[in-house]
């Protein structure tokens, strides 16, 4: 019964808008289209914007349906838009710049729903629609992106041919027909643009005015940071190695180097400003004295945009990675670094040696610094140190073997890795050592830093990425948020800065069998999951993650330089922007000389409405009725009538009843044309067209 009653709801909901008028159909299918243009970029937008687009569009939509009169604009110019201008520079300070005039764009476009009483406030809301379409992919050029764009720019072009057919109730299929041909005959062009529009950067290339990163990883680590980030399933960056023959090293070996943090408060682990500029920090700084040996790993990132400027590169990476347009830099920690925040997908090659050596091989001033920790802290692991220092087993200066019992205390201690630690104190490192003995990385690596600094041996934290997976359908390596990691440095004489993972000794799946936590699902992957198997999902998931990294690596692959390999193709041995220009114009005129050409034929040639419509004008031509080319058939009945006189009567009743025939089969024409079945209706006003008698002209014509 309750599936009879949904079949009967369906069919009545179907019925309703049948019957609508045209304006409420064509108002609510247009609404529905803002909204699915709005939808991509809710997250991103103020709670407020959403809120007041959400409730405009509602109570436009409700108005149309239920064929109120729209309110006075005063509500919408004089109160509304103020408001949403206030709100934008209340969120973001300005209504100047990126952020903030998508913000404002989006309210307006809403507002402007109100509005909508003649056909030029239609043709401001397509404009601020397709504005809206563009900056979507200010925040995301994904596949799944560009896909939903596709689709909101079927519905706007459908939307904007529909508000040209003024005549009678054409039905939306055929707006849409009309459409997709726009679509498909600019294609071309589309294509045209993309292969020899002159390119300064990547074609995702969009410079970003918010510094809020998403990866996690900060020049800051505090308990609960890397935890969150644990959580995320988002990819951070793809990996490509270049030589099939050599092997890729385990995921175990796969470090990738981010912020180092030395500078601790208790609480708080920051990283040393790194100022390039600055004659006094060369000095001061520690050399990084990197050498590498052994085979070199080569290989390609491509890294997500996390608008921060670090360059993720496995351990380590002497020589600069190759990043078009952006230089960068190398601190003494071996991070490298661009000289603006990375806000767009970037790719870029580089080649990494796992094996190395860097840092001073002899005790320096400067090494007192990774010693250092703040008064008042962590007693109890002071005095743990303390007593390890007075093991006879570990008397003397022997840096591995206080580094081996500080591992060896993790192993059999009863220390567990969990992603559930809770609330830490004051005193983390206590807590840790002889409270909770739990916690996931970050509490690990601080724990064992500050042990290691109390017994006077310089550490430090390296935060970053460690593992990742392979993608089996395209063999690249995806490194995900939550392979975000910390692990410690410590100094060891003769060998300069050596790697200790303290997470392996706690749990070595984390890091040696590179197993994961589960990553919590929603309740929709759930019942997907249920039904269709973790097997197969996951299959599905690979499968659509090698898809969209395809597109991004074509995309970021037709940069500047593919172009111009492509123009050498062509026949050009020194190519340049003139010749993509030259180029460029010459394919676009001779698109443009085409369509035209093509449009004039085919109206001309094969519309047989148009045919049909050119044969009356000449009738009434010759019957003494002049008739300018661009009038169309409702015109041309109200000259008719105006020129032989029937609306005041002054022609003969037989003329009359000729006109007023010639009349309404001249509406019935106009009608025909947007009919949904055309064909079998022309036929008919073609053999009624050939029994009309016409007027015979007026003497002296």
């Amino acid at each position: 019964m309750s599936s009879l009653s949904s079949i009967k709801r369906g069919a009545s909901l179907r019925q309703t808008l049948a019957q609508l008028p045209r304006d409420a159909r064509d108002t609510l299918f247009l609404l529905v289209v803002i909204a699915w243009v709005i939808a991509p970029q809710v997250p991103t937008l103020p709670v407020w914007t959403t809120l007041l687009a959400a409730g405009v569009l509602v109570w436009r939509g409700w108005l149309a349906w239920h064929s109120r009169p729209l309110p006075s604009r005063w509500i919408s110019s004089g109160l509304l838009a103020p408001l949403a201008v206030a709100g934008t520079v209340f969120s973001h300070g300005t209504f100047v710049g990126r952020e903030a005039g998508v913000t404002l764009v989006i309210a307006l476009l809403a507002l402007k729903t109100l509005e909508l009483r003649a056909r030029r406030d239609a043709l401001v809301i397509f404009f601020l629609g397709f504005f809206t379409m563009i900056s979507s992919f200010f925040n995301s050029q994904s596949l799944l992106t560009a896909a939903a764009m596709l689709l909101a720019l079927l519905g706007m072009l459908t939307a904007l041919v529909n508000a040209h057919m003024p005549v009678g109730r054409p039905p939306l299929a055929q707006a849409f027909r009309t459409a997709f041909t726009m679509a498909l005959l600019g294609a071309p062009i589309m294509a045209a643009l993309f292969m020899f529009f002159p390119r300064m950067a990547p074609l995702w290339g969009i410079p970003g005015d918010q510094m809020v990163g998403r990866t996690g990883l900060s020049g800051s680590m505090q308990v609960g940071t890397i935890a969150e980030l644990a959580l995320s399933d988002a990819v951070a960056f793809r990996i490509k190695f270049d030589n099939p023959a050599q092997p890729i090293p385990p995921a175990s070996s796969l470090y990738f180097r981010g912020p180092v943090l030395s500078a601790f408060d208790g609480r708080e682990w920051k990283a040393e400003p790194f100022r390039e500029d600055s004659s006094w920090a060369a000095r001061a700084a520690m050399p990084a004295n990197l050498k590498v040996q052994g085979p070199a790993l080569r290989y390609e990132v491509t890294l997500e945009p996390h608008k921060r400027p670090w360059l993720m590169v496995l351990e380590s990476t002497p020589q600069a990675p190759e990043l078009p347009g952006n230089p960068t830099y190398m601190t003494q920690d071996l991070q490298w670094m661009t000289t603006r925040p990375v806000t767009d997908v970037v790719r870029y090659r580089a080649e990494s040696y796992p094996e190395f050596r860097h840092g001073p091989t002899a005790s320096v001033r400067q090494l007192r610094e990774f010693t250092a920790l703040p008064p008042g802290f962590n007693p109890r692991t002071l005095a743990l140190a303390a007593q390890m220092r007075a093991d006879p087993a570990l008397a003397g200066d022997d840096t591995a073997a206080l580094i081996e019992a500080a591992m060896a205390r993790l192993r059999t201690g009863g220390y567990t890795y969990t992603l559930e630690p809770g609330v830490y104190g004051e005193h983390t490192a206590d807590e840790f050592w002889f409270d909770r003995k739990e916690g996931f990385c970050e509490h690990i690596a601080s724990a064992f830093v500050v042990l290691m600094r109390a017994m006077d041996v310089p550490a430090r934290i390296v935060t970053g990425y460690q593992g990742g997976g392979q993608n089996s359908l395209d063999g690249y390596w995806t490194v995900r948020q939550s392979d975000a990691h910390a692990w410690a440095e410590v100094w060891i004489a003769e060998r300069g800065w050596v790697r200790v993972d303290p997470t392996g000794a706690v749990a070595p799946g984390r890091v040696g069998a590179f197993e994961r936590l589960p990553i919590p699902q929603g309740a929709i992957a759930s019942a997907v999951g249920n039904v269709i198997g973790a097997n197969a999902l996951q299959q599905m998931r690979a499968v659509w993650e090698a898809v969209n990294n395809r597109w991004n690596q074509w995309v970021l692959n037709y940069s500047q330089n593919s172009q111009m390999d492509l123009l050498k193709k062509l026949g050009f041995e020194s190519p340049s922007w003139q010749d993509l220009t030259t180029i460029l114009g010459s394919l676009l005129g001779v698109a443009a000389l085409g369509g035209a050409t093509w449009t004039w034929w085919e109206r001309r040639q094969h519309d047989p409405w148009l045919r049909l419509l050119g044969r009356t004008r000449k009738r009434l031509e010759a019957a003494g009725l002049p008739l300018p080319d661009h009038l169309p058939p409702r015109a041309i009945a109200q000259r008719v009538q105006a020129h032989w006189g029937t609306a005041s009567g002054a022609a003969a009743p037989s003329t009359q009843a000729q006109v007023q025939r010639i009349h309404d089969w001249l509406l019935r024409l106009e009608q025909v044309r947007y009919a949904p079945q055309p064909a079998q209706q022309l036929g008919t006003l073609r053999r009624e067209f050939n029994t009309l008698s016409w007027p015979q002209p007026t003497p002296g014509q």
